[in-house]
């Protein structure tokens, strides 16, 4: 009697039932705990694993790395030795703590087709547990894989052709113009350099230190050839060429400073020789010295056929082409705006680029901002009604993505550098 008392007392107490049921409880919980402590583990291992190998799939095959360099060299497609054994090597420099090259498996793939760099890389590895292993859980698996790809650098051909016509004179910055007009009686803000004046706008500009826009252009010019020699990968990848648009007005016509070479030193120093067109007389030849359809067709004549860019005999060609834009010439037809006479001034016709294009030559166009000009009649008479139309049209001239247009008083230096840049693909991470 008295047992069984006491076996109904405990039964009807329900600290003791709870006592039990966590009796039951306890191992799941501290499993499922076990279980999130390793797999929380597992999880920030892959990502520290997964970010090792995409340090690796991208340094294997950046610029001028040992396997972007070995690439360029090869004469046709296929492995990469040294590339895949650099991204090899970056992985094991990053692994996560307390994983060892052992517990890691790796396929690496790096090949090159054409110009094209690829990096693909596939990794598993197993990750020692600690808690979990009361469950029978040693370790716990990762994989990914990473793909990176990119375009090496081409050999290309450069034709640099820098407008240095009359309208190249005007002020660079508007503090330039506001100079000029204030040092002349005419409000002038063009350093014009007419030879049989020796007291003409150029001497002027350059006694007060006015920077002429083609003074900057002839600047940025050479820095160009500095930037370029510094970013090839080998000796040879990158020529240039440059070309005015005629030292005189009495024989404007397209004229080469430097024809395409390898030796970007001696180019820079060619370019010293670039300068505004000189003119005979005040308004001589009605000043039609700009003369946008002469120079296209010459110097769709003087660039041979281009190439892919996968080697020294393929070479690609680009025209980087410098100017504020307005052509003037004698054009008795075809001029797309109203003439004076048979002078036609009017923004770049776009069908002169077209030849070009059409023939595989890139266009890169760095628009030296025509700037207003309120103070100039002829400006307000003749270029102001279609000023607006003049950055459109010279983008039109311009391939797709290698147009640039320089601000009232931004850097022509910083703007072509950065347009050179722009002809060069950069590595990405394509998964």
């Amino acid at each position: 009697m008295a047992m069984a008392r006491i076996f109904a007392r405990f039964t009807r107490d329900k600290a003791a039932n709870i006592t039990i049921m966590f009796a039951f409880l306890i191992i799941p919980i501290i499993g499922a705990t076990a279980l999130a402590v390793d797999f929380g583990r597992t999880l920030t291992v892959n990502r520290q694993l997964s970010a090792a190998v995409d340090i690796a799939a991208v340094g294997a095959i950046a610029e001028k790395s040992p396997g972007a360099v070995a690439a360029f060299a090869m004469k046709g497609n296929g492995p990469i030795p040294t590339a895949i054994k650099d991204a090899e090597g970056l992985i094991l420099a990053n692994l996560p703590k307390g994983v060892d090259k052992d517990d890691v498996s790796l396929t690496i793939d790096v090949t090159k087709t054409g110009n094209n760099l690829k990096s693909t890389i596939a990794y598993a590895a197993s990750v020692p547990t600690t808690l979990a292993q009361v469950f029978g859980y040693t370790t716990f698996p990762v994989e990914g894989e990473v793909i990176a790809e990119h375009q090496i650098a081409k050999f290309m051909d450069f034709f640099i052709l820098i407008d240095n016509s009359p309208s190249m004179g005007v002020g660079a910055t508007t503090t330039d113009i506001a100079t000029m007009e204030k040092n002349t009686p005419d409000k002038c803000a063009f350093a014009c350099h007419q030879l049989n004046d020796p007291k003409n706008y150029y001497a002027l500009a350059k006694s007060l230190g006015v920077s002429m826009r083609i003074d900057v252009v002839r600047k940025a010019t050479q820095e160009l050839t500095k930037t370029a020699g510094a970013t090839q990968q080998v000796v040879g990848q990158y020529k240039m060429g440059v070309y005015t648009f005629g030292a005189k007005a009495e024989n404007a016509a397209l004229t080469t400073i430097s024809t395409p070479i390898e030796d970007l030193v001696k180019v820079g120093q060619y370019t010293d020789a670039v300068d505004l067109m000189t003119t005979p007389s005040k308004n001589y030849n009605n000043d039609q010295q700009t003369n946008f359809d002469a120079i296209f067709g010459a110097i769709n004549g003087l660039i041979d056929t281009p190439g892919d860019g996968s080697s020294e005999s393929s070479r690609e060609k680009i025209l980087f082409f410098v100017s504020d834009g307005v052509g003037d010439a004698y054009k008795p037809y075809n001029c797309t705006k109203k003439k004076s006479g048979n002078r036609c001034q009017e923004p770049i016709d776009t069908s002169l680029c077209q030849p070009l294009k059409d023939r595989g030559v890139k266009i890169a166009v760095l628009y030296t901002t025509y700037l207003p000009l309120p103070k100039n009649g002829w400006y307000n008479t003749w270029i102001k009604p279609f000023q607006p139309e003049i950055p459109s049209r010279m983008a039109a001239c311009a391939t797709p993505g290698l147009y640039y247009e320089v601000s009232a008083n931004g850097g022509i230096v910083e703007a072509m550098n950065a347009l050179f840049v722009k002809t060069i693909r950069t590595v990405k991470l394509s998964k």
